[in-house]
């Protein structure tokens, strides 16, 4: 019986339904319409508020039209608030590219998320059955979903300011269709539901029916496993979440940086759902064409790709490996380009973060550190310039003869890639590189026991 087996469910997941106010989605279906009259059952009894809300989207004309008009009489009759709407749902796939799910499901919960706010009713009730639960899993496994996605449909998650919960889980199609006969509903039937376009409609009419041929009670033990999925899973990501606050470097709104030697410590459960908590913080909304494959392409940049390598993902997040680091963002920065000339001593400061010091020096310095150079003043004409490498850029090496490209020399220091584009190369005015700061000194670049003044440059990070 139905109502038995709700009721346990509910009782099983510790929600009462007393002194709730609760917003029903109704489409008029047998689903929303036995889930509507469950509730009024319960209203004096249990103390509820209830409200419905029902979408037509305008995909069948006229028909659509009356589905509403038949909600709205049944509520009249007993005296339920109703709240309706009408969104061509076809113009918006039209104007935003979507596809019709995807649409409607966005006009549908921005509309319950309206009348909740309108009645101050945390709670919105809708009609997912057991099999729905069945279909959803078996689409997610089938079109590769990870997480808790594969986990199908909650029992009940967080929703604007409130819940949404779905009690008729644990029942069938088939109880559901007995439930509306028994007590004489006469639900509108959407026709749109048996079109094998749909690929839920194909699970539905070809998949589904072989299963409850093999077990009649398959959408239990559907349920079960999500049930168990969710709870592993919940646990899995908060222990994911806490290891990845260690090998996380840089969080930013488009961009997060690990460290890739901590990240590859982790147990391969965490690694994979750590990737799978960043692409969900970058993409803000579920991305429908990411899927686990994605996750394995990450992978086989981190386990098999050489020290720099870069992975396209959908909406134009790049992931980027650079030695140690991998990156992933979306626009990553290509670096501010600049080209500075300095005609007199003072202290510049660049846009990469980064600033270099001139000033003259006549001291005897013995031992010049790395982020200092210096040049004998009549070797060197004003102005010098700062700027960023340019595409085949090379430079005379001090203490060695000929000269090497500055990309193999950022590629010898292991200098990310998203650092070289930014990094400061000094040159006199006519263009010959003196100094790479903090990474190598040209032949120019030395004292001179002949010199008796010098210009020192300071690099300072």
């Amino acid at each position: 019986m139905l109502e038995a087996k709700v009721e346990d469910f509910l009782n099983r997941h510790s929600f009462k339904l007393k002194d709730k106010r609760i917003v029903v989605g109704v489409s008029g279906g047998p689903d929303s319409l036995a889930l509507l009259d469950f509730l009024l059952r319960k209203k004096e009894k249990q103390n509820l508020t209830i409200v419905v809300a029902h979408i037509d989207h305008m995909f069948r004309g006229q028909e659509s039209f009356e589905d509403a008009m038949f909600v709205k009489e049944f509520c009249e009759q007993y005296g339920v608030p109703f709240e309706m709407t009408r969104v061509n749902v076809t113009d918006i796939m039209k104007e935003e590219g979507k596809s019709s799910q995807v649409a409607g499901r966005e006009v549908r919960y921005s509309f319950y998320s309206q009348v909740m706010e309108k009645y101050q009713a945390p709670y919105l009730a809708l009609g997912h059955h057991g099999d729905d639960q069945i279909e959803t899993i078996l689409m997610r496994f089938t079109r590769g979903s990870t997480g808790l996605a594969r986990a199908g449909i909650p029992f009940s998650r967080p929703f604007h300011f409130g819940t949404i919960f779905r009690p008729f889980l644990c029942v069938t199609k088939g109880e559901i269709e007995q439930y509306c006969q028994k007590h004489q509903l006469t639900p509108r039937i959407d026709p749109s539901n048996k079109k094998g376009v749909y690929s839920r409609n194909r699970f539905r009419s070809e998949v589904l029916p072989f299963l409850k041929s093999e077990n009649p009670l398959v959408h239990e033990q559907f349920q079960r496993f999500s049930e168990d999925l969710q709870a592993d899973e919940s646990f899995l990501q908060e222990l994911t979440i806490e290891k990845m606050n260690k090998v996380e470097k840089q969080r930013e709104a488009d961009k997060i940086l690990i460290d890739i030697g901590g990240f590859i410590e982790l147990p391969l459960p965490l690694q994979r759902r750590g990737i799978q908590l960043i692409l969900n913080y970058l993409y803000k909304k579920r991305c429908a064409d990411l899927s686990a494959i994605h996750i394995d392409q990450v992978f086989n940049l981190i386990q098999r790709g050489g020290p720099s390598g870069k992975l396209d993902f959908p909406g134009g997040l790049k992931v980027i490996r650079s030695y140690q680091e991998l990156s992933f963002e979306f626009k990553p920065a290509k670096g501010e380009q600049y080209f500075i000339e300095v005609n007199e001593p003072g202290m510049i400061n660049l846009p990469n973060g980064t600033s270099v010091k001139v000033e003259y020096t006549g001291l005897d310095i013995a031992d010049i550190p790395a982020n200092m150079a210096v040049f004998e003043t009549e070797r060197l004409y004003w102005p010098i310039i700062i700027r960023t490498r340019k595409k085949g850029d090379r430079m005379t090496l001090k203490g060695m003869t000929g000269s090497k490209k500055l990309k193999d020399i950022f590629i010898d220091q292991k200098i990310p890639l998203h650092d070289r584009d930014t990094w400061p190369v000094i040159t006199d005015r006519e263009g010959s590189i003196l100094w790479l700061p903090g990474l190598k000194k040209s032949s120019y670049e030395g004292i001179e026991m002949s010199a008796k003044q010098y210009i020192l440059l300071t690099y300072i990070k």
